[in-house]
């Protein structure tokens, strides 16, 4: 029998898949109670370009979850509706093969796009922007539920832990036992509604910030997970912690035991909201350093109270004489200028 001719083109041929012989691969997202809609839509894309990188122009199948996002008649809110039932089928099917949630599931009529863009922009709709943000002007409530029930008393853990799809485990570190913790404080307006709590260890409840802004709130959960995310590996088995380890991950809590409260406040500047070293230079951060020194060396808390502003405005006042004497070189008085 005559031998069969062999090319180079079928030998290209022969050596590159058919993209239904090439193993897919499954994506999972979870959209967690803290990831508002600016926050998980960029999260998909860094997943399907992940995907992409690892297993280039493999079949992708997006499996995608809601945790939490209920509104007040119980179905979804507006961040995880935006994300069902238009990000996903627009923006993100064309880059994959099949995609699911939890109301819809739909399969790429067209063949799957590999040019899968590295990074995303959220915009706004023109003169709808400002709703999207707090408004540092007039300083108001910015609650996460649009009706908040008119309930008096806090919810069960039960209840929340039902509505946020957990266990009954913190939901920045996995530890346990948990305390009910208001996203907005009572006394800033807060309700009593379950959307407006979190479960939180004892730890992370005491760091968690009192604000009126209940997304900040919530952007300070993700950033605190993420920065924690060590905490949820230290009882695992080392089989476990071997394998977070090669993925890069930490199975040990960031050590910041050394550093100052302005420090941290400062890491946090940084890393949840984006300060630059040219946001920190436009700041008398000198002042405020040495404020803070005098605040933790020489004063107390009388019955408790820590924001006693008799105690913060000699704090100032020494901290700007302090500073002066630096400048100068020669030591200032304490003495204050009475009106009487």
């Amino acid at each position: 029998m005559p031998k069969k001719k062999s090319t180079r083109k079928s030998t290209k041929k022969a050596q590159r898949k058919r993209p239904d012989t090439i193993k897919p691969v499954v994506l999972y997202h979870d959209m967690a109670v803290y990831e508002n809609f600016e926050r998980c839509a960029p999260r998909i894309f860094e997943v399907i370009w992940s995907a992409q990188q690892k297993a280039p122009n493999a079949p992708r199948l997006l499996y995608f979850d809601v945790q939490g996002h209920r509104n007040s008649a119980g179905g979804y809110d507006r961040d995880s509706w935006e994300m069902i039932e238009n990000f996903l089928p627009e923006k993100a099917l064309p880059y994959l093969t099949e995609l699911h949630t939890p109301l819809y599931s739909w399969k790429n009529k067209r063949r799957q796009d590999n040019r899968v863009p590295q990074e995303m922009h959220i915009g706004y709709p023109e003169g709808e922007g400002k709703s999207f943000w707090y408004d540092i002007e007039s300083l108001p409530l910015r609650k996460r539920e649009a009706e908040a029930d008119s309930r008096r008393t806090p919810p069960s853990k039960r209840a929340i832990m039902e509505y946020l799809g957990i266990s009954e485990e913190c939901l920045i570190c996995w530890n346990s036992p948990v305390e009910r913790a208001h996203v907005v404080p009572t006394s800033l307006g807060g309700s009593m509604d379950v959307r407006n709590f979190a479960l939180l260890c004892r730890e992370h409840h005491r760091q968690a910030p009192d604000i009126a802004d209940a997304e900040a709130f919530w952007a300070w959960v993700d950033y605190a997970e993420i920065r924690d995310s060590g905490s949820k590996w230290t009882r695992a088995p080392e089989k476990i912690k071997s394998w977070v380890l090669s993925t890069g991950g930490r199975v040990e809590p960031l050590d910041r035991g050394e550093m100052s409260f302005l420090e941290s406040v400062q890491f946090e500047l940084r890393h949840l909201y984006g300060w630059t070293d040219d946001d920190f230079s436009a700041t008398s951060w000198e002042l405020i350093a040495e404020y803070h020194h005098v605040l933790d060396k020489a004063t107390g808390r009388h019955f408790g109270v820590e924001k006693k502003a008799s105690t913060h405005a000699w704090a100032y006042h020494v901290a700007r004489l302090r500073l002066a004497a630096e400048i100068t070189g020669r030591p200032n008085k304490t003495d204050f200028n009475l009106p009487f």
